[in-house]
Formats: C-alpha cells, structure tokens, sequence
C-alpha cells in the first residue's frame, strides 16, 4: 500500500510541473520549487537525524535517510502553488490560506503515521508538522516578497536610466 501511495504522490506532483512552470511568473515559480526543495531537504534531514521521525517506506532507501520524494517534488510543487494563490494578498489573507495547506498536511500525517509506514512518529506531533509546514511555507513567501521588491527596484531604476 505504501509504495501505491508513493506512486500515487510521484504521479500527481509530475502530472502538476508543466502547469506551475509556464507564464510570466515562471522564474520566480522556479526559486520557489528549489528554494522550498532545499529549505524542505534541511529541515527533514535534521528532524530525521534527531531521530524524532523516521520514514520507513521511502524511495532509495539506502541512499537517503529522508523521503526525497516529499522534499524535493511533492513540497516544493504545494509550495509553488500556495504562492501563487496568495501572491498579491494581504497578511491576514496569506495566514488564512497558509492554513489551507498546513492543517490538511498536519491531519494527513497524523492519519498515514496511525495506518501506514509512511511516517514513523518518535518524538513528533500533528503540532510539529503545522508548525514546520507553516514555517517552510513563510520562509518561502519572504523569500518570493523579496524578489517582488528587487524587480520593482530594479524596474524602477531602468525608468530613470532612459
């Protein structure tokens, strides 16, 4: 079952890349895939080395001690769409829809540690799942709101260079 869920997630995040990397936004929905696919891969490789979480069933697993998958594809693809949903919110809008995929992914969790091997929960909680998840998701925003002040800057400065 676990490897079908697996496939399940690898499916659904390859199905979803060509529709996040196309339009005009396509640059800063690339910093955010791997800016979210690094913060993710540090965050887990240092809850998986404290031993408060484990992942049993997990691609290559003599290679990697933390499930790739969810690093480097399944988050980064949420990450990329979460911003775009809350581009151009406010901050109470931006918590609101942060809630939308924290929560879910915390009760999921929860949920695949009690009736699968996916997760194996040592010194973890649904409430360390909502706290990293929103965590690497605010991270992730200030990073994106960033570059939307560097290119107003930098677009601001070739109006005064003509």
């Amino acid at each position: 079952m676990e490897k079908k869920l697996l496939n399940l997630v690898l499916a659904m995040s390859m199905v979803s890349l060509p529709f996040l990397f196309r339009g005009s936004k396509m640059r800063e929905n690339l910093v955010i895939f791997f800016s979210k696919g690094v913060l993710a891969t540090l965050v887990d490789a240092y809850v998986v080395g404290r031993k408060k979480m484990a992942y049993p069933v997990r691609p290559f697993p003599k290679i990697f001690k933390t499930n790739i998958l969810y690093d480097m594809l399944f988050f980064p693809v949420l990450s990329v769409i979460w911003v775009r949903m809350s581009y151009n919110d406010s901050l109470g809008k931006i918590l609101l829809k942060s809630l939308i995929f924290s929560v879910p992914m915390s009760i999921g969790q929860w949920y695949f540690e009690r009736n699968s091997r996916l997760f194996k929960w040592k010194k973890w909680t649904p409430l360390h799942t909502f706290g990293s998840v929103s965590f690497t998701l605010f991270i992730i925003r200030g990073f994106v709101g960033l570059i939307k002040k560097l290119d107003k800057l930098k677009g601001n400065q070739n109006i005064t260079e003509l």
